[in-house]
């Protein structure tokens, strides 16, 4: 089931040794060959670093007529400047992106490179699963997008701070405050979070919401098709606020990037983190085996279940002079053979459906399962709703953190914002 133009699908799943170039993502084009694709990517952690490398390696061997030159920059700087990097008149062939709305604001800006004939050659809507097919889509119907990766969100916890509580996975949001307090009398901290980045204060409000509304209306916010200071909105930020009354989250999040708030985690003061699989590639793997995850609580049974599932990939720009070269960096990013060695190298779950599935292990079968289970996939807050929008709301979240009293104000002040927003794209 598909609802109006958006991401989200009923049961939707699909579930490299080239030189680092310093400075910005723009190069000079008249140094570099016709050959060259010049690829922007956003993975600056080393371990996304390390697999980019990998498979820009394997394209070259397998490509000898291209050579990639791979620029990475900050994440966090990536996302607030590619909308500069695509409207110049030099930017990257290739860049790495997210799906859905994200991909979507660019696409309607006619700053991507149409990819419906890489698609037909290479057969992929046989391919990728319908769900991934729709993200992968502008809002014209055409694909710009080359999904490579998807992955689950969930509660992380420690295990073996559960036993010492004596709590048991929970399953509702009574089952969740009953462990926050449990685990509050032993003294840990239920729960840890870096606001540093106001993203990951988003993962909580789709939850809440999602949870509370059901995904349609989840949704509908997203297109700003409904208020957010809508009694339905200031419900959501009541179980928010339950959290916050009881002390729940470590003190001072805006000290903290996400991963530095893994560390009262892996020391045992803290025990669970609302978190995307990738948490994996900042966790200790000594620590790993005291690491598992459950499906964010139900709050209300009577709606239906939504997840986040990010999907991540490439796209081109619309401007490159190298649409061949392109074409093929991009068509070898979509293959299975590309997105099993991906996974192998520890990255998230491919979405080509001719990946061998016993490559999975059992953590990312449980993983795939829960999102099998599920009624809705949405992409992420700042991914599903106009980019604009996104930054407001995820400063409004942060207000509602520290000021949780003024609820009503924050939701009126972010509902001027959705009207000026979506009035300004009508």
């Amino acid at each position: 089931m598909s609802l109006s133009r958006r991401t989200f699908a009923k049961r939707s799943m699909a579930a490299g040794a080239a030189p680092l170039v310093a400075g910005g993502l723009t190069l000079p084009r008249a140094a570099a060959q016709e050959s060259t694709i010049q690829l922007a990517s956003n993975g600056s952690n080393p371990e996304p670093k390390k697999r980019l490398e990998e498979l820009v390696k394997r394209f070259e061997e397998e490509n000898a007529d291209y050579k990639v030159e791979v620029n990475v920059t900050e994440h966090e700087a990536f996302k607030q400047q590619i909308r500069t990097f695509l409207a110049s008149d030099n930017p990257p062939d290739v860049l790495t992106w997210f799906a859905g709305n994200r991909m979507r604001f660019f696409a309607d800006n006619e700053l991507l490179l149409n990819l419906d004939d890489l698609y037909a050659e290479q057969g992929l809507e046989e391919k990728f699963p319908a769900g991934i097919l729709e993200v992968s889509k502008g809002n014209d119907g055409h694909y710009y997008f080359m999904p490579t990766q998807y992955y689950h969100w969930a509660v992380y916890y420690r295990p073996s701070l559960f036993e010492e509580a004596k709590v048991e996975v929970p399953e509702t949001w009574e089952d969740f405050l009953a462990v926050c307090d449990a685990l509050t009398g032993i003294g840990k901290t239920p729960l840890t979070i870096g606001t540093q980045a106001p993203w990951t204060s988003a993962a909580w409000f789709d939850y809440f919401n999602m949870r509370t509304n059901g995904p349609e209306f989840h949704i509908e916010l997203m297109d700003g098709k409904q208020a957010y200071n809508s009694q339905e909105v200031k419900d959501a930020f009541g179980h928010w606020k339950e959290l916050l009354d009881k002390n729940a989250f470590i003190p001072q999040p805006e000290a903290y990037m996400w991963q530095d708030a893994l560390t009262p985690m892996v020391q045992g003061d803290a025990a669970m983190y609302l978190m995307g699989r990738f948490i994996l590639d900042s966790y200790p793997d000594e620590a790993e085996d005291d690491l598992d995850f459950f499906r964010f609580p139900i709050i209300d049974a009577g709606v239906p279940v939504g997840e986040d599932a990010p999907t991540d990939g490439f796209f081109a720009s619309a401007k490159t002079d190298n649409v061949e070269g392109a074409h093929a960096l991009l068509g070898y990013i979509g293959t299975a053979e590309s997105q099993q060695k991906q996974f192998e190298l520890g990255a998230s779950p491919g979405v080509n459906i001719d990946i061998d599935p016993s490559i999975y292990d059992e953590n990312t079968q449980k993983g795939l399962t829960m999102l099998q289970e599920s009624d809705y996939i949405a992409q992420f807050y700042d991914r599903d709703t106009h980019p604009d929008m996104a930054e407001r709301g995820m400063s409004a979240f942060i207000e509602f953190w520290n000021n949780p009293d003024d609820l009503d104000g924050i939701l009126d002040r972010l509902d001027e914002e959705r009207k000026r927003v979506y009035e300004d794209e009508a």
